[in-house]
């Protein structure tokens, strides 16, 4: 650590206390998957089911991630790490404060997910797989994104010419490929209901 750099965390109002001002126990639940497989949706339908129940939450979504504090970051693998570094910490300091936290991104590797589990603690990371295949995130391909990795135009997409590792530790599988939205949206809510 630099000699000018005096960390102050010992002095601040604890977690705990926040915690308790709040109400809930906070907590990162990391929602990866394809892109168009329904993460973002889904989130943001929870994140209101939450709010709804007096819960203070925050989505974190990769579009909106990349637009201010990662907009200078390529898709190149090296970088796809440090965008999850900087969503880690920032996802950290969010829990620190109280808040339960919903984070929407493909972060396509076991080693990427498990840097972000490293940053933010084993203990307040919660994986959840929003699993749909390639096939049917392409039909869907909202945002034309498929459509544009076929065609060259896009290099390292995930699931065109960029891997994709089906986490085999996910604490929840939402599969939108077989159940309806609300079906999903319903399980994450149980589920992050029963950890905060």
């Amino acid at each position: 650590m630099a000699e000018h750099i005096h960390p102050i965390f010992e002095r601040l109002v604890s977690r705990e206390e926040k915690q308790n001002f709040l109400n809930q126990k906070a907590a990162v639940f990391w929602f990866t998957g394809l892109s168009g497989s329904g993460k973002s949706t889904i989130a943001e339908a929870v994140e209101r089911q939450l709010f709804n129940r007096g819960r203070f939450v925050q989505v974190l979504d990769g579009d909106n991630i990349r637009t201010g504090i990662c907009n200078n970051l390529s898709f190149g693998m090296d970088d796809r790490k440090e965008n999850i570094r900087r969503i880690s910490e920032v996802s950290k300091l969010m829990v620190n404060a109280g808040v339960i936290c919903l984070n929407s991104f493909v972060s396509p590797t076991d080693d990427i997910r498990d840097y972000a589990r490293s940053i933010i603690g084993a203990e307040d990371f919660h994986l959840i797989h929003v699993k749909a295949s390639v096939e049917a995130c392409e039909k869907r391909d909202v945002k034309g994104l498929y459509q544009k990795a076929r065609a060259g135009i896009i290099k390292g997409f995930t699931g065109i010419d960029s891997p994709f590792d089906i986490p085999s530790n996910a604490a929840l599988v939402l599969d939108t490929e077989s159940e309806e939205k609300e079906a999903s949206v319903a399980k994450a809510t149980d589920y992050i209901l029963s950890h905060i």
